[in-house]
């Protein structure tokens, strides 16, 4: 029994260890950039494409009940998403500890809207892997983002 605690001790001891080192070798730390640099990427890219329309048409995921409360003015509002987007993905280059977790509530926010269209709960299910994922950047951020 003794083996099993001090063994459990080790893992505890080299898991804070390794979560503390901001070096390319430790795993946490990889992890803390891949999701820095997706979280980076992805918004700005999504938020770009609003209005290119170039990867799809957005209009199409916003909940025809949005649209209707917004005076059938979804595109415009779309537009406005690209531009919040485009400035979360910066503000998780710059300050993931904070923005993290905005981009997590707005992913959540999403998945609100898609569950109110028909066909959708697919892309739902997927941005809340999303969300979790930008949850789990900002958790990372406070060993990583001082």
């Amino acid at each position: 029994m003794a083996n099993v605690m001090s063994h459990d001790a080790a893992i505890s001891h080299a898991d804070t260890v390794d979560e503390t080192r901001a070096d390319a070798q430790s795993p946490t730390y990889q992890a803390y950039q891949i999701l820095r640099i997706a979280f980076t990427v992805a918004p700005i890219i999504a938020g770009l494409d609003k209005f290119t329309h170039v990867l799809t048409d957005w209009d199409k995921y916003l909940a025809p009940m949005a649209n209707n409360i917004l005076g059938g003015n979804g595109h415009a509002f779309m537009m406005v998403v690209g531009v919040i987007e485009i400035i979360a993905g910066i503000g998780v280059f710059l300050k993931p500890k904070v923005f993290g977790y905005i981009v997590g509530v707005w992913l959540l926010l999403i998945i609100i809207n898609l569950l109110m269209i028909p066909g959708y709960f697919d892309v739902a299910l997927r941005d809340l892997g999303l969300s979790l994922g930008a949850f789990a950047l900002a958790r990372l951020s406070a060993v990583y983002d001082k």
